[in-house]
């Protein structure tokens, strides 16, 4: 028997989902830690409220992950977290107790209720086929009442991506985990890119172990993100994503307004 905020949709799930949201999953706040999405969480809140036709008090969050964004916009809001990795939805509790999580696909879940504000974070990346996302905002749209906005932030689109390197990571009080990645495009005909990751973990022991994983990400045109999302049904807008750690223009979001029947 499942608890009210432990339930889970869609049982047949992929299987493909990389160690970080895996095996790794419960390293998740040393890789990436809530307070490192306070600036963008602002810029999110920003957003939702600015182009919401409606009040926003209900948002749906699909592939929340380990809840990092939630943490910060719970405050302004009651939040329903769905996520396809149990383990990160474990994480997620642990960091966000109060709210109801849900394991289930982007692409299908169906909840049979709806909200004032989709968002979906970078977890849209992960969406490699036009079919798939227009899948995915098939789903925002049959979640979303009339007025409200869904957002969609992926981490590139084909007309800025660019290969490139970053590290981080953080210490815990009894371990650490740093990583390396690796962003770059073998094939720039196709509608993906790599992302490899390089992890060394240190144990409360001092011992040290180093992983390599692999995740495969979409890649498309501004022109593919606003012709789908207006084939949803939503009105569709890019916007620029302006950020203290990121190079002007070199970012953008979308988003997806509902818009009220007319009468």
């Amino acid at each position: 028997m499942t608890r009210h905020n432990d339930r889970i949709m869609n049982e047949q799930l992929p299987s493909d989902i990389p160690l970080m949201y895996s095996a790794f999953a419960d390293w998740w706040p040393l890789l990436s830690a809530p307070q490192d999405y306070a600036e963008e969480a602002d810029i999110f809140l920003r957003t939702i409220r600015h182009n919401s036709l409606r009040p926003v008090k209900t948002v749906l969050e699909l592939g929340s992950g380990g809840g990092n964004n939630a943490s910060h916009l719970k405050k302004h809001f009651t939040m329903t977290l769905v996520d396809r990795a149990e383990n990160m939805l474990e994480v997620s509790r642990r960091l966000n107790p109060e709210l109801e999580h849900i394991r289930g696909d982007m692409r299908k879940v169906r909840l049979g209720r709806t909200f004032d504000c989709v968002f979906i974070h970078d977890a849209i990346s992960y969406i490699k086929t036009e079919l798939d996302l227009a899948a995915t905002f098939a789903t925002a749209f049959s979640h979303l009442e009339p007025g409200g906005v869904a957002l969609f932030t992926p981490d590139h689109v084909r007309e800025n991506f660019r290969a490139q390197t970053s590290h981080g990571g953080h210490d815990g009080p009894d371990r650490a985990m740093r990583y390396l990645e690796w962003v770059y495009d073998p094939d720039p005909t196709d509608t993906s890119y790599l992302c490899d990751f390089a992890y060394i973990h240190r144990d409360h022991n001092g011992h040290i172990q180093c992983s390599c994983d692999r995740h495969q990400l979409g890649l498309f045109s501004r022109q593919v993100w606003l012709r789908l999302i207006a084939e949803a049904g939503f009105r569709a807008q890019a916007l620029p994503f302006e950020h203290s750690e990121l190079e002007p223009g070199s970012c953008e979001y979308f988003i997806g307004i509902k818009e009220s029947p007319k009468k």
